[in-house]
């Protein structure tokens, strides 16, 4: 049996692991932990004579690198190239390719950062006209969540207007 020293409740453990203590001392499910085997993100681990997994700390180490890869929104994929590199596969320096990664993903986080800001504007300004417009009921149907276009991304195929119109016909602007 191989050992690990984990420390769980405070207290050093000196056994392998089973899956289901994996999973307490990772936070990661047991079923996602055999789905990374599968897939071979996490390697096999060695089984008792009864057919229970054993993790040591290497699985241990790696499961948690998993885990703080996909906290990060790291393609699975892509995690699985660097483990490939981790595991002394095809000579390839794991850091350029775990920096290309982060790089990547930093700039989609930052792109849907500024979509989002887009959106709190677009939001701020409907409650504002809502909060400040007349309750009255428009003949031509509510205007209530009409946007500026300034800074707008429009759909695909469509072009700039000077407002984008939502209207919804025969509803209140109270509700």
């Amino acid at each position: 049996m191989v050992t690990a020293h984990i420390k769980q409740g405070g207290e050093p453990v000196a056994h392998a692991l089973t899956i289901g203590q994996l999973a307490k001392a990772t936070g990661v499910a047991a079923k996602t932990i055999r789905f990374y085997e599968q897939i071979g993100v996490l390697p096999t681990p060695n089984r008792t004579a009864a057919g229970y997994r054993q993790y040591d700390q290497a699985g241990v180490q790696r499961l948690r690198f998993i885990r703080r890869a996909r906290s990060l929104g790291l393609p699975l994929r892509d995690v699985k190239t660097v483990i490939v590199g981790l595991d002394g596969g095809p000579r390839v320096a794991v850091r350029p390719r775990l920096l290309a990664l982060v790089r990547r993903q930093l700039s989609a986080v930052q792109h849907q950062s500024a979509e989002l800001g887009l959106l709190q504007q677009q939001l701020e300004q409907v409650l504002h006209r809502l909060l400040t417009s007349p309750r009255e009921r428009p003949r031509e149907g509510c205007q209530c969540l009409d946007i500026e276009s300034v800074g707008e991304r429009q759909p695909r195929g469509r072009t700039a207007r000077a407002r984008t119109s939502l209207r919804v016909t025969g509803e209140r602007a109270s509700r």
